[in-house]
This record gives structure tokens, C-alpha cells and sequence, in this order.
């Protein structure tokens, strides 16, 4: 046997990633991309030259102007220079497994190592570690109790603008009901220390109108014992949660707990991913990202103190193809679903996205295929898109993917974008729904949006109908603040696309889908000029808030770092200096403000050690009421030991006094109970003669002097609370979901309050009073909006259902209690707490109905 000498080649160093790719050192195949697009170079120049040691970096390559083979090429080159392994990280399996083959066709040496690390090869696994090859992985790979990848000198995350999905999200437990019911059920019965015994009853049994909508938060570390008993449940459930428990037990007093009917989520608003050693202690972290934005979304993400970041260094960003938006909420005739249908049939071929559940997405898509189309779900791609985009005809109906899918060319023209992709999980439910802390997460949903618009087009040349389906995300567009929030280009495509949609004949829309999938002449002279003129208009701004959320996000990042820790007293620290800086956002952050300040407080009163420290806290929890906009969830918190007792709203106290006299009076349960099943069933159809009676009848049993006041032109319903509150309701039962909320609906509306003041003889009405418009259009016209008056609200009749479903819930419960005979005190004292745990009160009510103001730009 012959003996062999050094076989290891010393591979050519090169002064960038781009003079490597240029100099045809890497074996590409016949399948390569013919040649880097100038932006690409410019991305591998300016890494090479000012941040080759940065340790957090994230690059700018919006969708589908082609982030992986930077990714690679940048890999590759610190590869060769032998410091060390490294890492290339996607989402998922799939987007793995098209990485792997992109690395081929380009000739970078690769080994992927996804999946369970018991199958990985021996051989793959020593390339990587001694700098052979870089590893291709995902994200879960990585952010796991206990990775087996090596520790990097470079690792690079592809799509970390989904960060929060892929990584926020594996620190934490998520159990959704309809998958695991049982463990759901285990979990909540720990969590009966924290909420009411009229509240478990509600979360345990069958669905009620008002008992599955909301998202209650929970701060376990307020009691000790509670807290205790909440790790002794989550250590008994089975795989997958014993895996992701395992993620944050040892910080699992720092953990908020978001309880709703559909599920229950345990997590740290911030991972800490201080923790992860293949992370942290990474020579250098490069986030590939399709967008940059101001708003500290990437630091929150990851959980990294600052992110350097690096714009697309070239003057006018590469444009993606084109896409031409259509509204079907906006059509006249008001058939949205079936110009929708109509659309999807010009080609029978279409992706829908939608945060709802898998089910539901993939419900959608039959709802949109023609007679004779395929429909199809999750299992279709579950091994990639392949067999789908080769497909002929059919309409794909995913949840929640909004990233990570290339259907360039035919493989698909068009897309459908069902419902606003604002509350993947439950801590986003709450934030955006209950905590007013929306603006958080408007990068996260503006980032979603154009993704999911871009899935099928993936470079310069391709074209695709982006479908806008739902009241909830053409209301979204329908802001001008969230329009001027998008790139230049996409601006004019979606004003573009809103002012060929809105009053339009659905034949017309059709035919323009027509003109634009065929992509000749008449497309070229009669589109492209108009949407020239919308692009010369149009000017990207930062959203309200934008810079104060990213100022705070290393001291949020720090904070909570410190709270996994149980360091309180910093960590309390460090979150009211967040608050404070939040602060500079002024009304687009006082919600997100607020939260801020609760926690800060909740901490501080953990780690206190003094009467100063205690007083400070409670001074902080005070603060953050005054910070909330809807500051209402706080009444469901429950109080931490030796705190005083928040007054209660005199709105709330006149209620409460009036429901107690009326259950002590001369009382007839059984009509009672006839009443207010009359009323759930005439505010759960359409007609108006019914549902207006209702309104009134709604209004009184939540303790206000409810009536429709006489004369012409008045408000259905009128609720008031003594001198403390009021409400005018203008119900609109009758209009359905399509079209505009109409002009004159607004302007009725906007006198509503003035005249009720002049009913009672005095000036104005009190202070903090809406007037409620009830309808099922939820979206003005742009135009329109500015002409209501700041307190006229949008409420869908959903929302009144759901306030009736929960008075008639807290009735039957009251009904109940009179039996007992408990002395007045006694009783005052329950219905206020049965009122508060249903979201009863009036101060809770008006925080239910004013979720969507019609004025633009108003706190």
C-alpha cells in the first residue's frame, strides 16, 4: 500500500465574494444563473469592503430581486478563508432543500444537514466542521435546546425579515385546542389561580358567541405557588411541548401566557437567544432580509442588542416584476367572492394565502376553484412546490406562508392575499387587539403582505394578479399611512390597482386581468403609462413611531435578557427606560407604552427589596394605565400582593349600582332569561326594525339608560351612563361585507353626540363618548374618512353579537347568585367581578366598539 501526501487544495483567496464569482472559480453547472444583477454585485462589494467583521449584519434584497446567492456567494468566500465553519440557515425543509440546489448549480461546495441530527452523514457533518463545505440548515436546527450543528464563524439567515415565526416562536409553547385538546385543557386548569371560575367554565366548554374572541394575557411570576404549579403541568405533556418547554423553562418566570377559547401560548415577548451558543457565539450573524425597516423588528426577533444595517447600496432598487392589484371588496354590485372566483378562472390556477388554520385556507381555495379545478392544501407542498407549479390548473390554499414560495413565470399569475395577516399567533392577537400595541407590529405586517404579493413574481420579468380578498385588509389599504410605508414601485401598483377596483363593473376588472395576463401591446400603451404617473408620485415615509420603536429595541432586547434571568430589579430597569424612549412615538406607541410600564412594574415588585421599590411599583402599573389607550386588560390582571385597588370608572360604578338594584328588586328570572334570548337572536340577523329594539335592550342590561331618541335623523340607540358616559349606536344591520361604508353614514354619525347633549340640556357630551357606526363595511373610502369627526368608531355586528353573547353569559350567572341572598355588599362586589371577567363594564364596552376608528392618523 502506497501512502498518500497532503490532498487538501488551498483554495485562491479573492478580494470580495463578487471578484470569486467573476474570476469563474466556483465549478457552476449548465443550470447557473447566467450572471449576477448589478444590485448583487453592489451587496458583495460593500459587504467585503466596510463589513466583513461586523457582528450583526443585515443586508436589504427585497423579494424576488434575489437574496440566496448573495447569501452563498458571501458564505462561500469566508469559507475559503478557513476560520472556521459555516452556517446557511432558511426557514424550513423546503426552502432548505432549494438553497442545496441553488449551491450546486452554482458550484459552492454544501452539505445539507436538516432534519434529525441522528441522520445526518458522518462525512457531511466532518466537511462542515473542518471547513470542507457549508452547511445548509434551517432555522430549527439551530434555535433548539440542545443544537448539534458547530459553533460558526459565520452564519447566514435567509427570509429573517420571519424571524418572529421561525424564531420568536420556538422559544415558547403553543397549543392550539383542535390539535391537542387535552393538553390545552391540562394547561388551562393551571392557569385557574389567575382568572375567574366563570371564566374557566367559559374557556372549558362548547363555544359561545363571546367566550372564543378574545386574548387574555397572563403574568405567571405575580404568584409564586401558581407559577410553580404551571411548571409542574407544562413538565408533564407529551413531545412536541416537552421540546419547546425545555426551550424556556429555566426563564419560564419571565414568560407571559396568552389564553384564548382556540388556544393557549407560553412565551417570552423576546427569545432568549443569548442562550443558543451556535448563535451567540457565531463570529458574525449576516441577516439576509427583503426588507430594513426602523422599527427594531430584527433586534426584537433574535433577541441581539444591535443589527447593523446595510440598504441596498444601489440608487433605485431593482424592481420585481409587476403585479396588478385588484379589490373585489370594492366593486360595484358588491359580489366580492364571485369577482374573486372570476379572477381565479382567467387561468384556474392560483395560490391563497391566509393566517387562518390550514383547514380554513385550504376551505378557501375549493370556495375559489371552478367546477372541474383541483383544490389543494398543506400535504401538496409538504415536499416542495414542485407538484404544484407544474400542475395545469388548480388553487393552492396555504396558512401562514407568506415567505419562502417561488412560483416565477407560468407556474402561477395569480395570487389571492384572504384577510389581513396581522395576528399569526396569539401574542400578536393581543398586542395588536386588546393592547393597542399595533404599531410594534406594523413592520412584521407590512413585511407579510409584500411577500405574500410577491410569491409569483421572482424577477424582473414576471408579472402576477395580486388579489386583496377581505374587509380587514382592504381597510389596511384603504390608510394612507400604510400605503406610503411601501416602496415607491409597490405604492403605485396598489393605488394603481384601487383606483381601477373602486365603483368598478366586475366585467370591466375581468377585462383588465385580461389585458394585463396577456402582456402585449395593450397592456404596454394602456397600462404601464398610468402606473408611470402613480410612480413619479409616490415617496416612501416611515410609519408614526417608527424610530422611537427602534431606539428601544436594545433596551427591550437587554431587559428581557435580564428578566430570563430573574435580575428583576435591572430588568425593571432597563424596560421603563424602553417605555420612556417608546414614549417619543407619542399616540401611535402609548398602547405598546403601557405594556412596557406593566411589565416594568410587574418586575420591579418581584425583585424588590424595600417599601421604595414596592411604592415605585405600583407607581409604574398606575403609569401604564394612564399610558393605555384601552387600557382594559388591565382590569383582568390579576393583583399583585400589597397593591391597593384601582378605582373604579364612575361610568363603570353607575352600571354596577344599577344592575344591583335591578336583581334586588322585584325580579322574574325566567322573563329575564326570554328577554335577553330575544335579544341574541334579533342582533344575529339582518333586519333593522329588530335589531335596533335590541340595541336598547343590550344597552340596559349592561346598566345605562338605553333608547332610541325621537325625532328624524337620529341614532338608534343612545346609552348612557349617568353623566359619566355615553355611546350613540348607528346601526347599518343591513348592509353587508362588499363595497365602502357610504359617505352619509359618517356625516349622520358625526352629529349624533351633539344633539343627544342637547336632549339633556347641556353642552357637550362627556368626555371620552363614541358615537358607534354597526355595519359589516368596515372600509371607507380614503376620502371619506377624514370627514368623520376623531370619536366616530367602525364596529361590525360581529362585535355587538359578541358583547351580547357575554352579557347574556354574565345575566345567567347573576340570576344565579340572587338566590343566595348575599348581603348588598357582598353581591355589589360579584357583579363587578362578573361584570369585569366578561368584559362587561362600560369602560370595557366602549374599548370593544372603538378598535376601528374611521378618521385616519388619530391616537
Amino acid at each position: 500500500m502506497a501512502f498518500q501526501g497532503k490532498t487538501k487544495k488551498v483554495q485562491q483567496q479573492f478580494g470580495s465574494p463578487e471578484e470569486m464569482y467573476l474570476r469563474g472559480s466556483l465549478p457552476r453547472t449548465a443550470d447557473a444563473v447566467s450572471s449576477l444583477w448589478i444590485h448583487q454585485g453592489d451587496v458583495l462589494r460593500a459587504y467585503a469592503e466596510k463589513h466583513q467583521d461586523t457582528a450583526d449584519l443585515a443586508l436589504e434584497l427585497p423579494t424576488g430581486t434575489g437574496k440566496t446567492l448573495p447569501g452563498l456567494l458571501i458564505a462561500e468566500w469566508v469559507r475559503r478563508k478557513a476560520e472556521g465553519p459555516v452556517l446557511f440557515a432558511a426557514p424550513t425543509r423546503q426552502l432548505a432543500d432549494q438553497v442545496a440546489k441553488t449551491a450546486k448549480n452554482e458550484g459552492v461546495p454544501a452539505r445539507l444537514l436538516i432534519g434529525s441530527h441522528l441522520g445526518w452523514s458522518a462525512t457531511d457533518r466532518t466537511d462542515v466542521e473542518g471547513g470542507e463545505a457549508i452547511a445548509i440548515t434551517t432555522y430549527s436546527s439551530i434555535f433548539n435546546s440542545h443544537p448539534k450543528l458547530p459553533e460558526p464563524r459565520l452564519v447566514v439567515l435567509d427570509d429573517a425579515h420571519a424571524g418572529e415565526q421561525f424564531v420568536g416562536e420556538q422559544y415558547g409553547i403553543t397549543i392550539r385546542r383542535y390539535e391537542a385538546e387535552a393538553a390545552y385543557l391540562t394547561v388551562l386548569e393551571a392557569l385557574r389561580p389567575f382568572t375567574s371560575g366563570l371564566q374557566i367554565q367559559r374557556l372549558q366548554g362548547a363555544p359561545d358567541p363571546g367566550a372564543h374572541h378574545q386574548v387574555r394575557l397572563i403574568v405567571p411570576a405575580v404568584d409564586a405557588a401558581a407559577l410553580a404549579r404551571l411548571d409542574t403541568a407544562l413538565a408533564r405533556l407529551a413531545e412536541p411541548f416537552k421540546f419547546q418547554f425545555a426551550m424556556i423553562r429555566s426563564g419560564l418566570a419571565s414568560s407571559c401566557v396568552y389564553v384564548s377559547y382556540g388556544g393557549i401560548q407560553i412565551r417570552p415577548m423576546i427569545p432568549p437567544t443569548f442562550e443558543n451558543r451556535v448563535f451567540s457565539r457565531a463570529g458574525q450573524r449576516v441577516y439576509l432580509s427583503a426588507t430594513l425597516g426602523s422599527g427594531g423588528e430584527l433586534e426584537r426577533a433574535f433577541g441581539r442588542f444591535e443589527i447593523t444595517r446595510m440598504p441596498l447600496p444601489s440608487k433605485t432598487p431593482p424592481r420585481s416584476g409587476r403585479r396588478l392589484f385588484v379589490f373585489p371588496d370594492l366593486v360595484k354590485g358588491g359580489d366580492a367572492v364571485g369577482l374573486t372566483k372570476g379572477v381565479v378562472a382567467v387561468t384556474n390556477k392560483a395560490l391563497v394565502l391566509s393566517q387562518t388554520t390550514s383547514a380554513v385556507a385550504e376551505q378557501a381555495a375549493r370556495l375559489l376553484a371552478g367546477e372541474g379545478v383541483p383544490a389543494f392544501g398543506k400535504e401538496i407542498v409538504e415536499q416542495g412546490l414542485a407538484s404544484f407549479a407544474k400542475a395545469p390548473i388548480g388553487v393552492l390554499g396555504l396558512a401562514n406562508r407568506y415567505d419562502g414560495m417561488d412560483l416565477p413565470g407560468d407556474h402561477c399569475r395569480i395570487m389571492v392575499l384572504d384577510g389581513k395577516p396581522d395576528a399569526v399567533s396569539l401574542q400578536e392577537k393581543f398586542l395588536s387587539e386588546r393592547a393597542e400595541a399595533s404599531a410594534a407590529l406594523s413592520e412584521r405586517l407590512r413585511t407579510r403582505i409584500v411577500q405574500g404579493a410577491g410569491r409569483a413574481t421572482r424577477g424582473p420579468n414576471d408579472y402576477a394578479v395580486v388579489v386583496v380578498r377581505g374587509a380587514d385588509i382592504t381597510r389596511y389599504f384603504s390608510r394612507r399611512e400604510n400605503q406610503t410605508a411601501l416602496e415607491p414601485e409597490l405604492q403605485a401598483e396598489v393605488q394603481f390597482g384601487w383606483d381601477n377596483s373602486k365603483g368598478q363593473d366586475a366585467g370591466d376588472i375581468l377585462d383588465n386581468v385580461r389585458i394585463f395576463l396577456d402582456h402585449d401591446v395593450e397592456w404596454r400603451e394602456g397600462g404601464e403609462p398610468h402606473l408611470a404617473e402613480f410612480r413619479e408620485e409616490a415617496e416612501k415615509v416611515e410609519v408614526p413611531g417608527a424610530a422611537a420603536l427602534g431606539e428601544s429595541a436594545q433596551l427591550e432586547v437587554e431587559a428581557w435578557e435580564l428578566a430570563f434571568g430573574e435580575d428583576w430589579t435591572a430588568a425593571s430597569q432597563k424596560l421603563e427606560e424602553a417605555a420612556r424612549v417608546v414614549g417619543k412615538g407619542g399616540a401611535a406607541t402609548r398602547g405598546y407604552r403601557g405594556l412596557l410600564l406593566y411589565l416594568a412594574g410587574v418586575w420591579l415588585h418581584l425583585g424588590a427589596e424595600s417599601e421604595a421599590h414596592r411604592a415605585h411599583s405600583r407607581q409604574l402599573v398606575r403609569d401604564a394605565a394612564k399610558a393605555s389607550i384601552r387600557g382594559t386588560w388591565l382590569k383582568e390582571m390579576k393583583e399583585m400582593p400589597g397593591a391597593e385597588e384601582v378605582p373604579l370608572a364612575v361610568a363603570d360604578v353607575v352600571a354596577i349600582n344599577a344592575i344591583v338594584a335591578k336583581i334586588t328588586g322585584k325580579l322574574k328570572p325566567n322573563k329575564i332569561k326570554e328577554v335577553l334570548a330575544e335579544m341574541c337572536e334579533a342582533l344575529g340577523q339582518e333586519n333593522a326594525t329588530p335589531y335596533e329594539v335590541a340595541l336598547n335592550t343590550l344597552g340596559a342590561f349592561l346598566g345605562a339608560e338605553a333608547a332610541k331618541p325621537a325625532g328624524q335623523g337620529r341614532c338608534d340607540s343612545a346609552w348612557r351612563w349617568g353623566s359619566a358616559l355615553w355611546v350613540t349606536l348607528e346601526a347599518k344591520s343591513e348592509e353587508h361585507s362588499d363595497g365602502l361604508l357610504p359617505l352619509k353614514d359618517i356625516r349622520q354619525a358625526n352629529t349624533q353626540l351633539d344633539q343627544l347633549a342637547t336632549d339633556q340640556g347641556v353642552d357637550n357630551a362627556p368626555a371620552g363618548s363614541p358615537t358607534i357606526i354597526v355595519s359589516d363595511r368596515l372600509t371607507p373610502a380614503p376620502e371619506h374618512a377624514a370627514v368623520a369627526n376623531p370619536n366616530v368608531y367602525l364596529a361590525s355586528t360581529d362585535v355587538v353579537s359578541q358583547i351580547a353573547g357575554d352579557i347574556d353569559v354574565v345575566w345567567a350567572n347573576l340570576l344565579a347568585s340572587v338566590a343566595k341572598q348575599e348581603p348588598v355588599h357582598v353581591l355589589r362586589r360579584h357583579v363587578q367581578e362578573t361584570l369585569a371577567e366578561s368584559g362587561c363594564l362600560p369602560t370595557q364596552v366602549v374599548d370593544r366598539f372603538t378598535q376601528e376608528r374611521i378618521r385616519p392618523g388619530e391616537a
